[in-house]
């Protein structure tokens, strides 16, 4: 109920990203950043590491022969919705999509925190070994398949912080710590930094972004934190 009351009451809603649903915003991205053809995957990641890439991309649907082309970063991506499709969710029914809905249907105003072209280019700036580290996450996280989707859902749903940490943090931190670093500490400080700027204005914004930037030691309220502003969490 605070949530809602807390909706109903901003003018605006900011997002991580406004757009990504949009193949005509997407698409041109996705071919100048995603695709690599003259220097195949299976050169970047190794053959071991391929095959395994090439049988989950089977699996969901993916012809292997088009992960070739790929860069680590846009298999990734395109292997990561696997498990979330196979354990019986709608990508399209994420909270950022229904969010985006109720306020267009309030007629809120829309805000992001970064642009497509940004968001794409966190990944697609990644240093080579950084990349083929993010694909490999990838891989484990999709080995790992829908338990795996089913415990952060029910996390999330729990409020389970703990588990959340563990799920989404802990384990790139210590598996991959330089990818950690670029896709959640780097960001966390830039939106909070955003946040403050915000917050020296008027009015009230509703913000949602993904609860794996909201746990851990790096979390956005620990770097609002380090700017002077506490974040309190609604029970």
């Amino acid at each position: 109920a605070k949530i809602d009351q807390a909706f109903k009451s901003s003018a605006d809603l900011t997002l991580e990203i406004v757009g990504a649903d949009d193949p005509a915003v997407m698409q041109p991205l996705v071919l100048k950043y995603g695709l690599d053809p003259a220097k195949p995957l299976s050169g970047k990641i190794g053959p071991e590491a391929f095959k395994h890439a090439a049988e989950l991309a089977q699996g969901a649907g993916l012809p292997p022969q088009a992960l070739e082309a790929m860069r680590p970063w846009l298999a990734a991506v395109s292997l990561s919705m696997a498990p979330v499709i196979k354990a019986g969710y709608d990508p399209k029914s994420g909270v950022e999509q229904v969010l985006a809905k109720a306020a267009a249907d309030a007629g809120k105003a829309k805000n992001a925190f970064e642009t497509p072209e940004q968001q794409i280019r966190f990944f697609a700036d990644l240093p080579p070994k950084t990349e083929a580290d993010f694909l490999r996450a990838t891989l484990d996280d999709v080995d790992e398949g829908v338990g795996k989707i089913d415990k952060m859902v029910a996390a999330w749903a729990a409020g389970d912080t703990a588990a959340l940490e563990k799920e989404f943090v802990s384990e790139m931190k210590g598996d991959y710590p330089e990818l950690y670093e670029l896709l959640l500490v780097k960001r966390n400080q830039d939106w909070a930094g955003q946040l403050k700027t915000k917050l020296a204005g008027s009015g009230v914004s509703f913000v949602a972004v993904g609860s794996g930037h909201l746990v851990g030691p790096d979390s956005v309220q620990a770097q609002l934190a380090k700017l002077g502003i506490k974040a309190e969490r609604i029970e």
